[in-house]
């Protein structure tokens, strides 16, 4: 059986280093956690979990709540960019993951029972119902809890710039010539609105007015109503030049309701996606979208929830905001 001490010797470190680095304490460096891993696993070693718990007081798994409400799931390239990217940095810090879910054995369980059921060191949250009591009491509970692009008091969060991501955009688009901009906006949520007030904000301080009608309550990732709301817009007397959609999918509703009226994009009318998937540039004309960088949000959510276990009561929660990057494509037009 390799041990440890094995392990070290080959390393030429302490053991004390190698089961550091193994249970991912953040007190080694980065190159000597990468060079220990490799060695433990080219020499065949096998940790006893079982005796690390017991000495450790943990588990080394994370629960992952995850919920999609349009039902794309884990097919939606943004969220499983954002899951890939936080598996990838939890592994690297030695831990497992888990789905939590509020059904179990054929019962419910609240999430803080799941968890504590499961022994989970530690829950991220990537999307749900934020206003759901279920979540608010994890969130509240002891539990160590990190959200994705949700705050709560005393609680680490990982939060796309979705302020400074709309507010690029109408300003881009204003670049452009355009002076009548729509906004077909997702569901209520705090995301939304981050993006809702910075559409109002970056439109007032642009002298852009806002007619009734050009502010669209829609779905996310829903292109059939993406379409019916496109329909609406440029049904007005006064129809936009250009529309923002909620995000890249909702485009693909916009572009059809486009083409059935026999019109182009851009030519005949302007449009703006979000998330910035790979798709979106494949498209022709390629899709002027906001890109957030989904994977450095998952594996920074790793990260936070690792301190956040790591430290016990010693941790104090940051607020890590991840920029995204404005991808021009080719669907707004030049106006004179």
């Amino acid at each position: 059986m390799v041990t440890i001490k094995a392990i070290a010797a080959r390393c030429g470190c302490s053991p004390a280093t190698v089961s550091k680095a193994l249970n991912g304490a953040p007190d080694v460096g980065r190159d000597m956690v990468k060079k220990i891993r490799s060695a433990a696993a080219e020499m065949g070693y096998i940790p006893n979990g079982a005796a690390r718990a017991l000495k450790t007081a943990r588990t080394y798994n994370l629960g992952l709540l995850f919920q999609e409400f349009s039902h794309s799931g884990l097919a939606h390239e943004f969220f499983s960019l954002m899951l890939n990217g936080f598996k990838s940095r939890a592994e690297e810090l030695g831990y497992d993951i888990s789905f939590i879910s509020s059904h179990l054995e054929g019962r419910g369980f609240s999430y803080v029972e799941h968890a504590r059921y499961r022994k989970f060191d530690g829950v991220a949250v990537i999307t749900v119902n934020y206003d759901d009591p279920a979540v608010r009491e994890l969130a509240e509970s002891d539990i160590p809890t990190v959200t994705v692009d949700y705050e709560f008091p005393g609680r680490g969060c990982v939060m796309s710039d979705n302020d400074q991501g709309v507010a690029d955009l109408v300003q881009y688009v204003h670049s452009m010539g355009h002076r009548r901009i729509a906004f077909i906006h997702g569901e209520q949520t705090a995301v939304t609105r981050t993006r809702l007030a910075a559409f109002f904000r970056t439109c007032g301080q642009l002298g852009v007015p806002v007619p009734k009608g050009y502010v669209i309550e829609g779905v996310y990732h829903d292109p059939d109503f993406a379409a019916v709301a496109t329909e609406r817009l440029l049904n007005m007397p006064e129809p936009p030049t250009c529309i923002l959609y909620p995000d890249d999918i909702s485009y693909m509703g916009g572009l059809e309701a486009a083409e059935r009226r026999g019109l182009s994009i851009p030519e005949d009318v302007s449009a703006v996606g979000y998330d910035g998937i790979a798709m979106s540039q494949f498209l022709r004309p390629s899709l002027t979208t906001m890109r957030q960088n989904a994977p450095l949000m998952g594996a920074r959510a790793a990260e936070e929830l690792s301190r956040a276990v790591t430290e016990g009561r010693a941790y104090s929660p940051e607020r890590i905001v991840i920029p995204g990057v404005l991808l021009a494509g080719e669907t707004v037009k030049r106006l004179k």
